[in-house]
């Protein structure tokens, strides 16, 4: 395969494995993606010269979109980025900064939400436990507190630790000296904002080396938005079918042709 480029050079792939230019006078063997690829001068009306003396490298990353650029300040350093903002949320630094962890914390409360609606459901439906639907939870009453006291507990729980994150987020650090945090610093062990560790929060030990650890902040991401992305369904399932989504899967089993998404959101009821 011969590509023609300009008026004065004939591609020609051959065989490399990295994007280099090394030159000689009349020839240039650059290689992407596993092909290297020759410049080689053509028949022109007039002398014709090619100079390659500089290096380049080029690296591919997967991005979002084949094919797409991502943009600048999205290199690929952080984890799971594959060059995903449309809008553009992320050009200064600093906002870059704060959506990394909220979508850290968001990812977090989304992967035991789903495992926990899940499960609840499925002893629900399977009739092992008289638990209520995942969305009616919230007003059932318990015995040993009222409604109140249980939302004032938790104001007070989540308030100190999301404002002991915050803490730690604006100074990297801080949150790990002695005395500050009732002395539970020596179990938690800082390693970086977003990731606490330590034998209470990291019991197995899995990315003791935080700075090597990128494998795990990868797998941890892409689970999290896999159940950011499931708990949308959830809520969007509930709000159309008035059920869970494990009886919502039953129903589809029971009827496979006949109570599927397209007639449910087009009104009609499953048999």
């Amino acid at each position: 395969m011969a590509i023609t480029v300009g008026t004065g050079f004939l591609v020609q792939p051959s065989s490399s494995s990295s994007l280099s230019f090394r030159g000689r006078r009349n020839s240039c063997k650059p290689t992407l993606g596993g092909v290297a690829y020759r410049f080689l001068p053509t028949r022109s009306s007039g002398p014709s010269r090619l100079g390659c003396q500089t290096g380049v490298q080029a690296q591919q990353r997967p991005t979002w979109l084949p094919g797409l650029d991502p943009p600048p300040y999205l290199d690929g350093t952080l984890a799971g980025d594959f060059g995903f903002d449309p809008l553009g949320l992320g050009e200064d630094p600093q906002s870059l900064k704060w959506y990394v962890q909220a979508e850290l914390v968001h990812a977090r409360f989304a992967m035991p939400a789903v495992a926990g609606i899940l499960v609840t459901d499925l002893l629900r439906v399977t009739g092992i436990s008289n638990l209520p639907v995942w969305y009616e939870a919230g007003a059932v009453k318990f015995e040993f507190a009222s409604t109140e006291t249980l939302f004032i507990v938790q104001l007070i729980l989540m308030g100190f630790v999301e404002t002991k994150r915050y803490m730690d987020f604006t100074d990297p650090g801080s949150q790990a000296k002695e005395g500050s945090f009732f002395g539970l610093e020596a179990a938690l062990e800082g390693l970086e904002p977003g990731y606490p560790g330590g034998p209470l929060l990291n019991p197995l030990g899995l990315a003791k080396d935080i700075k090597n650890a990128h494998d795990w902040k990868l797998k941890e991401i892409k689970n999290g938005r896999l159940a950011m992305v499931a708990m949308l369904g959830i809520f969007v399932q509930a709000s159309v079918t008035h059920a869970g989504p494990i009886e919502n899967l039953v129903d589809h089993l029971s009827n496979p042709w006949h109570n599927t998404i397209v007639r449910t959101l087009g009104g009609s009821s499953p048999s």
